[in-house]
């Protein structure tokens, strides 16, 4: 199967379905079954690892992707309070302690602070120079900022957004997915089966019996039918992992998408950034 794929500025092509991480590491019965959750969604070609210093479990993914850190494109991200000039850096460098790497490939802001961005921006310049991260991005920020961002200083440099998105909250479609495509910036999805709310969902499975499929792949295909956009679903069991990677197969066909718009409306007005 031809895995679909994003391509980021530095040409680092990756996987449209990643692996999320929140919660994560915190129960010692299960981290050796989401242990080999992640290595099994790597080995498959889904690269992407997300965590941040919020979700308090990057020793842990730290641990469990070791040995094939070569591999994986890892992400985290800055807690807001820490977004200044050298909060940030400190941040980013007590994240590599833990997550035991030399570098991460991603490095965003997790949401808007109470630093100016100038300062945040500066941090994530200085943080490319030193090696210590490839890319930086941003997340759960909505257009309007990133309008100001594009015009700071170094701002361009910004590789990527991570948003919530999934059929039940579609107000990126509006302006942000667009906004983001028109700068060829890939938009990450987290959350994109609504913490687990869509899988019930009776045209989901309509849907999904079509396809010879289950309504969580029908949700994953669902968010990624579009160039640029990388979905990052938890998956804490291989079953679950390799549930994510049949989506990656799925074409939904317009009668498909149809259905979906009847039961899940898109947006028609802009509608304010959910999430954080």
């Amino acid at each position: 199967m031809e895995i679909r794929l994003v391509t980021f500025s530095d040409e680092s092509r990756i996987c449209a379905i990643g692996q999320g991480t929140w919660n994560m590491g915190r129960n010692p019965s299960v981290r050796k079954e989401e242990t080999a959750a992640l290595l099994t969604g790597i080995e498959m070609g889904m690269t992407m690892v997300d965590t941040a210093e919020m979700y308090d479990n990057e020793e842990f993914i730290g641990r469990a992707i070791g040995g094939v850190r070569d591999r994986v494109f890892l992400v985290s991200k800055v807690h807001p309070s820490h977004a200044d000039y050298r909060g940030t850096i400190r941040a980013c460098e007590k994240s590599l302690r833990r997550l035991n790497t030399d570098y991460l490939d991603l490095y965003l802001l997790h949401w808007k602070s109470r630093y100016p961005f100038s300062e945040t921006i500066g941090a994530m310049t200085q943080l490319q120079r030193s090696g210590k991260i490839r890319m930086w991005g941003v997340s759960n920020i909505d257009v309007p900022d990133m309008e100001d961002i594009e015009n700071i200083p170094g701002g361009y440099a910004c590789d990527a957004n991570q948003v919530l998105y999934n059929l039940q909250e579609r107000g990126v479609e509006y302006d942000l997915i667009p906004w983001a495509q028109q700068y060829e910036m890939p938009v990450i999805a987290y959350s994109p089966i609504g913490e687990g709310k869509l899988k019930d969902s009776p045209v989901l499975k309509k849907v999904a019996k079509k396809h010879g499929a289950t309504p969580v792949q029908i949700a994953r295909a669902w968010t990624i039918r579009h160039p640029g956009i990388i979905a990052i679903p938890k998956a804490g069991t291989v079953e679950h992992v390799r549930e994510n990677f049949g989506a990656l197969s799925l074409t939904l066909d317009a009668d498909d998408l149809k259905m979906l718009n009847a039961a899940f409306s898109p947006p028609t007005h802009k509608i304010p950034l959910a999430g954080w």
